[in-house]
């Protein structure tokens, strides 16, 4: 007796073929989800520290992190750490009395201006000291030129840094949203700020880069930037 070979029709094969693509294609759109998100999320950050700041310079008359009155005008249990008042926002190293670029955190958060309650401490950035990136990585927002070009280095400026260990597409996307798409003009750029606390690791502009464009297809995972005020 003869046996009937068994097999897949062509019908059963073109409904496999269709439920794998639907499968590739909610992944693939998954993905794109889940980066669309990251990226509302750092431009949403950027936004509200940016508010938060001229919110604080409205009400005060002095820059947060910088204000000399702080601890007299501020809530805080520790008293508020105050600045020198001298119109930057300064670390230790770059002139500061304090490390003002931690207490603009704890003058924000007590002051009520963003989420969270910051402490001041100096030295490196903890969670209990200033917020974190998506990424995890802190945010900083200090006096100073560690933005953009290195050759010719740019004039100091206040700035917001994003922190680092985003990828270069990411920063892409951000720029193309909020600024020019060009890292190293207008008014957000690429930063070498290794994200701050311990351990960090600066992004270099090679990876993060080409000329006047972020490195969009060749994926680099540690870049950064910062909104200039």
């Amino acid at each position: 007796m003869s046996k009937k070979q068994q097999g897949f029709t062509l019908i059963e094969i073109a409904i496999v073929l269709v439920i794998i693509g639907l499968l590739l294609g909610g992944v693939l759109k998954g993905q794109e989800l889940i980066q669309s998100a990251r990226v509302r999320n750092l431009i949403s950050q950027q936004d509200g520290t940016k508010a938060a700041y001229f919110g604080f310079l409205d009400r005060f008359r002095a820059l947060p992190g910088d204000y000399n009155q702080a601890a007299a005008n501020i809530s805080c249990t520790p008293a508020c750490q105050n600045g020198n008042n001298n119109g930057r926002i300064e670390d230790i190293a770059g002139g500061g009395t304090i490390d003002e670029h931690i207490a603009a955190w704890e003058h924000l958060s007590k002051a009520g201006f963003i989420n969270g309650s910051y402490t001041y401490a100096a030295g490196a950035e903890t969670t209990a000291t200033a917020p974190t990136n998506p990424y995890a990585r802190y945010l900083r927002v200090v006096y100073d030129n560690v933005y953009g070009s290195a050759a010719p280095a740019p004039a100091a400026r206040h700035n917001l840094k994003t922190g680092n260990q985003i990828p270069s597409d990411i920063m892409a996307e951000i720029d193309r949203k909020i600024d020019d798409g060009n890292p190293v003009g207008g008014t957000f750029q690429f930063s070498v700020y290794n994200g701050g606390g311990t351990g960090g690791v600066a992004p270099t502009p090679a990876q993060c880069f080409t000329g006047t464009a972020w490195n969009a297809a060749t994926i680099d995972t540690n870049c950064g930037g910062a909104s200039l005020f």
